[in-house]
């Protein structure tokens, strides 16, 4: 059995990396406290101001109410420390995606036995069981509907064809033995399971893997086209570290799960129970999404029945916040990668790179850095476009940049925009298209073009230079310099 990669070989090494991982023995209170913290030291992404961009990942070492818990924090909220995570340059993590799912290895099944996830077990039957108890699971903010697990990576099987899926989704603590998970509408695989199940009548088996390897966090995160239905994406995760991921049986359900998980939660949903998913606060509200608001609670959301918690000892809750840099790694990284495999596929070597900056928190915006040589090329950039929205269909903008760009240095893309870009002839709406659901303009009450919500108008913003004008729009081209000679100051 091999821990080569886990959360806490992770950690470890994170702790041998200056200004990557710092470590706090003050008691925090995980009903708001830990987000309230951890929003100041390096949530960045589109949390609110003032917070801090690039900071360290942290581990609460003393959680209230959870004296053998740690929680950890902020693991993936930079691209630097997932390049370290990855062993890639931070500005080629997009092709290291690319390359893994293109070649992915198939997850496998060891022995349960001596599984580390089963180091200690708690059963539904057990008299004092309360996942409430056992999970320290955080409450992001005041507001929030309860303690949510917001790292939990969700593994089932199609009941009809025994092909696997695995995903996150916003689960939320509501009894001792009670989940809601929410489902974002627009065939989900796991929903898709779902409503086989419900039409057989019969509970759902998904174990609830938390704490793992992050390179598992990032694949799960992978959706359609990229990886249709039918492709697990622990197989992406293999290629990613070049060696499967290990999976055992659950001790309580019919399905597998991530053998060195820090917890596990054995589920079953049941088939025509919903609950209302702010039942135990009434305040609407669910939890902090990636576009910066509050999610509003779901009227009606599907119940997981909780069997069994398994736990390695001393065990690590992994969270993250919903808005922070770390939802732009864990989406906007597949995201590049999934468009960028399919303008290699169309347009060869046209685009030089891609990033879903964190102002979309990963889903909605796409610089695209593009590399004009010839005259056919020009409106290939606007074609490229086009093809990352048919590559992610969650993409609301796509900003078109040319190669002397540096398209992760957003200021130097607004210098694009300001220098290269008349909006009469360079934007490019496209109404009347599906969007993500959590976009609170995407409305009728904002637009009354909105047919109804989910409905948005796309744009694409072309700021690159016209192939016949490029000589008149050359950057300033400074010295090159012997960087030997100037290292003390460099």
């Amino acid at each position: 059995m091999s821990n080569k990669y886990d959360l806490r070989s992770c950690l470890e090494m994170l702790k041998g990396i200056p200004g990557q991982l710092i470590e706090s023995d003050v008691e925090a209170d995980p009903h708001a406290e830990i987000s309230g913290v951890y929003r100041h030291v390096g949530a960045g992404g589109t949390v609110m101001r003032p917070t801090t961009q690039n900071g360290p990942a942290m581990i609460f070492n003393n959680v209230k109410g959870h004296p053998d818990a740690r929680v950890a924090i902020g693991v993936l909220a930079s691209r630097e420390r997932v390049g370290h995570i990855l062993q890639t340059p931070p500005e080629k993590l997009g092709f290291k995606l690319m390359d893994a799912v293109s070649n992915p290895i198939p997850p496998i099944e060891i022995p349960a036995e001596g599984a580390p996830c089963r180091e200690i077990i708690h059963r539904c039957t057990d008299p004092d069981f309360d996942i409430r108890k056992l999970v320290p699971a955080p409450t992001n903010t005041e507001e929030d509907a309860g303690p949510y697990v917001t790292m939990g990576l969700c593994y089932a099987t199609d009941p009809e064809t025994g092909e696997k899926d695995i995903t996150i989704h916003r689960l939320c603590l509501q009894g001792k033995d009670i989940i809601s998970m929410y489902f974002v509408p627009g065939g989900r695989h796991l929903d898709m399971f779902r409503e086989k199940y419900e039409k057989l009548g019969k509970p759902m088996p998904i174990s609830v893997s938390i704490g793992v390897d992050p390179a598992i966090c990032i694949a799960a995160c992978f959706e359609s086209p990229t990886t249709p239905l039918g492709y697990d994406e622990l197989s992406c995760a293999g290629g990613l570290r070049g060696e499967p991921v290990e999976l055992c049986k659950c001790v309580s359900i019919d399905e597998l799960c991530i053998a060195n998980s820090e917890y596990v939660l054995e589920c079953e949903l049941i088939p025509g129970e919903y609950i209302r998913e702010d039942i135990n606060t009434g305040t609407g509200k669910a939890m902090p999404e990636f576009p910066g608001y509050i999610g509003n609670a779901i009227e009606r959301t599907p119940v997981l029945k909780v069997k069994a918690v398994t736990t390695r000892k001393n065990p690590i809750m992994q969270t993250v916040i919903g808005p922070s840099e770390e939802h732009v790694s864990m989406a906007g990284l597949p995201t590049e990668a999934s468009i960028l495999l399919m303008e290699k596929r169309a347009l060869n070597d046209f685009v030089q790179n891609v990033y879903c900056a964190p102002f979309g928190g990963g889903k909605y915006a796409a610089i695209i850095q593009c590399k004009k040589v010839a005259p056919i090329d020009e409106g290939k950039q606007r074609q490229a476009a086009l093809l990352a929205f048919a590559a992610f269909r969650e993409l609301k903008h796509c900003f078109l940049v040319d190669e002397d760009v540096d398209l992760f240095d957003v200021n130097d893309v607004i210098w694009a925009m300001t220098t290269r870009f008349q909006a009469d002839i360079d934007m490019i709406p496209i109404p009347g298209v599906r969007m993500h659901p959590l976009d609170p303009s995407c409305d009728p009450d904002y637009d009354i073009s909105c047919r109804n919500h989910g409905i948005a108008c796309k744009a694409i913003f072309d700021c690159t230079v016209p192939f016949e004008l490029k000589s008149r729009f050359k950057r300033c081209q400074f010295m090159d310099i012997d960087k030997d000679k100037w290292k003390s100051v460099l």
